[in-house]
């Protein structure tokens, strides 16, 4: 490969170059032209090489690279020192157009990327304002029609008085819930709420919530199991409050869509000698395929029309999403319509479990 087939010419070496080349010609003309003054050709070629050496390297140097390490301060956005500016200028070597050409179409592809997860991130801004904004108007809308009423005299009427009242304050519960829900999600996302860890049997959480719903699983004839062989004791290390918040939060979901007479089953798998896999089950009317990759998502309702009917405040997966991966954990789900869901997440072992 000869010197010119290279891509690392430097200014230096192709002023060289290219003063060497226009010197050897004009030297070669000058032969027919003086054939016997020997003089002639040296100092042409002198002067030549002199001349146009320092004209193309002051024309690379001036408008070429110049331009180029202004366009290196625009895409790093950086300030050199002064030995910095000596050390590039006079040491590191110069790099060539083809070397400046990559950088520049990496540069743009980083950037493209950015401004993609710019327009993503501001899309899902939107919704997230547009679905709190609607959260938060119902409960406020349902409490100043009621307030409205009994201002306008069904304040005397004992017959609706509390009845309205009582509505009244359920509005309020359930506003107060999202403020929460919103509340423990920012303090999650920021680090702020410190992690208690503890050793604990899951089995034993699992049945004190599946405790706590009882009652309402008893009058919808709803099933609450452990799945068969998963029942042995397995103990981990995590906050127990806040992994009962997240099994409360499924089992809850689970019997809120749920059909009657179903059944939710929790089961515990062991993965490697350092983590378990817990599932929560349900048969109940399943999730589209579409929807499950934004499910956990804040406000995300994959049936909005009928997750209102039924309540919460579209937060639930969310905070779930947000402990399990505090905990540096993962969280998923599987599911299909018409057979049911089933949400899982994996656990950290702890010591005497492993051994």
């Amino acid at each position: 490969m000869s010197v010119l087939d290279t891509k690392n010419l430097s200014p230096r070496l192709l002023s060289s170059i290219t003063a060497l080349i226009i010197s050897t010609v004009n030297v070669l003309l000058s032969l027919f032209i003086h054939p016997l003054l020997w003089y002639m050709p040296v100092l042409i070629f002198v002067i030549t090489f002199i001349v146009t050496y320092s004209l193309y390297h002051y024309t690379l140097q001036r408008f070429i690279y110049r331009k180029i390490k202004i366009i290196y301060k625009f895409i790093y956005q950086t300030k050199a020192t002064k030995k910095e500016e000596i050390f590039y200028n006079n040491i590191l070597p110069q790099k060539s157009i083809e070397e400046v050409s990559s950088d520049v179409q990496r540069w743009a592809t980083q950037r493209k990327d950015e401004i993609d997860m710019l327009r993503e991130n501001e899309k899902f801004r939107k919704e997230f304002l547009m679905n709190l904004a609607h959260e938060l108007r119902t409960p406020i809308f349902s409490v100043q029609g009621y307030v409205d009423t009994l201002l306008g005299g069904a304040l005397e009427d004992e017959t609706v008085n509390r009845k309205f009242l009582s509505n009244a304050n359920k509005s309020i519960d359930r506003l107060v819930r999202l403020v929460d829900d919103l509340d423990q999600i920012s303090k999650l996302e920021s680090g702020k709420i410190p992690l208690i860890q503890e050793s604990f049997s899951i089995q034993d959480l699992i049945k004190d919530v599946y405790e706590e719903f009882s009652l309402k699983a008893k009058e919808r004839n709803i099933q609450l199991i452990l799945k068969k062989g998963t029942e042995r004791p397995i103990a981990v290390t995590a906050d127990k409050q806040k992994l009962k918040q997240v099994l409360v939060n499924l089992i809850e979901n689970a019997l809120k869509y749920g059909h009657d007479n179903g059944t939710i089953t929790a089961g515990c798998y062991a993965m490697d000698e350092g983590h378990i896999y817990v599932e929560i089950s349900d048969d109940g009317p399943g999730i589209p395929e579409e929807h499950l990759a934004r499910i956990f998502e804040r406000f995300y309702r994959a049936d909005r029309s009928r997750s209102r009917a039924i309540g919460g405040t579209g937060l639930g997966l969310a905070i779930v999403k947000h402990i399990i991966e505090a905990h540096g954990q993962s969280v998923t789900v599987r599911s299909k319509v018409g057979v049911g869901s089933s949400f899982g997440f994996t656990l950290e072992k702890s010591k005497e479990s492993r051994t």
